[in-house]
């Protein structure tokens, strides 16, 4: 079972200067306002109602996108270890805070053409992200901070009962190992977007991550169905309910199937896709359903100003 140490919740604000809105128009092509629209809003700088939003909420734009880049770390690293044998280069990781580094991580020895295909194809879209974000948000842009692509893995599967005390679980001995471990990410990935939404006030910055979601959501659904064609359907469904131990009493998890049916799309009753908060999604990366600030895959804690998780224990 999973620790239940509590912290303090603390829940700052991220700085937004004009270079920085301006690294982040230019990543996103002005992000279909056209060069004169987007002179204005450079011209303008955040709107008055943006910067009443923030302060209400006690979260700027930049501090969302930094929360989503320390996720596009993770998944970034999980899968260029998994489709080259190496991380993401070195000059990609630095930034606000301090720079971390990876334990763990392998090429994993695909058996089948189209799995590979699958990592290969998906680290580099994390990779891009990873860049993206970095670019737009210019000298606001946080560090990669340390990562456990080793020992949370292990300690994901025992919460979820695919392996007992004293064994290990390695998503890089197999292609099949490697595909349950990305479904730990994938769907909280997609969740993480979701509900990231609601609190972006720039519709610049919405539509990028709109965009990103979009990609995330498609790997999820690439993760998803590879798992149930090869029969992982029970142990997914074990990640699916540990996942949902962690983040609240709120059933926002899926399994990939439901009575015996395949259910590739986790989806409410209105065919929405879910959403999860902030905290709850370090809940899932903390491994830890208790008000925690470090744990699981980030051992030491994200870098940014969100880093806390809620208190669902």
């Amino acid at each position: 079972m999973f620790g239940k140490k509590m912290v303090a919740e603390m829940i700052g604000r991220s700085t937004a200067n004009q270079p920085d809105r301006r690294n982040f128009l230019r990543a996103a092509g002005v992000g279909g306002l056209g060069v004169i629209g987007g002179a204005a809003l450079l011209a303008q700088g955040p709107s008055r109602a943006t910067a009443a939003a923030e302060e209400d909420q006690g979260i700027s734009d930049d501090a969302i996108l930094n929360f989503a880049l320390q996720l596009e770390y993770l998944e970034a690293q999980f899968y260029s270890y998994a489709a080259t044998g190496q991380g993401i280069n070195g000059s990609l990781t630095g930034g606000r805070g301090t720079i971390g580094r990876v334990t763990g991580g392998s090429k994993v020895p695909f058996k089948s053409k189209r799995i590979r295909q699958y990592a290969e194809e998906i680290a580099g879209d994390e990779l891009a992200h990873v860049r993206f974000l970095r670019t737009a948000l210019g000298a606001s842009k946080t560090a990669q901070p340390n990562i456990d692509l080793k020992h949370s893995f292990t300690a994901a599967a025992q919460a979820a009962g695919l392996i007992g005390p004293g064994q290990s679980f390695d998503p890089f001995a197999d292609e099949e190992s490697f595909l349950l471990g990305a479904y730990i990410f994938e769907d909280v990935g997609v969740t993480a977007y979701k509900g990231a939404a609601p609190l972006i006030t720039n519709k610049t910055y919405l539509e990028a991550a709109a965009g990103i979601l979009a990609v995330e959501a498609y790997h999820a659904g690439v993760v998803r169905s590879a798992l149930f064609e090869k029969g992982l359907a029970e142990a997914a469904n074990a990640i699916s309910t540990a996942r949902d131990s962690l983040d609240g009493r709120t059933d926002v998890d899926q399994g990939i199937t439901k009575r015996g049916d395949a259910n590739l799309v986790p989806a409410d009753v209105n065919g929405v896709a879910y959403s999860r908060t902030p905290g709850r999604v370090l809940n899932i990366v903390y491994l830890n359903p208790a008000q925690v600030s470090e744990g699981g895959f980030f051992p030491d804690s994200v870098n940014g100003t969100l880093r806390v998780s809620d208190r669902n224990a």
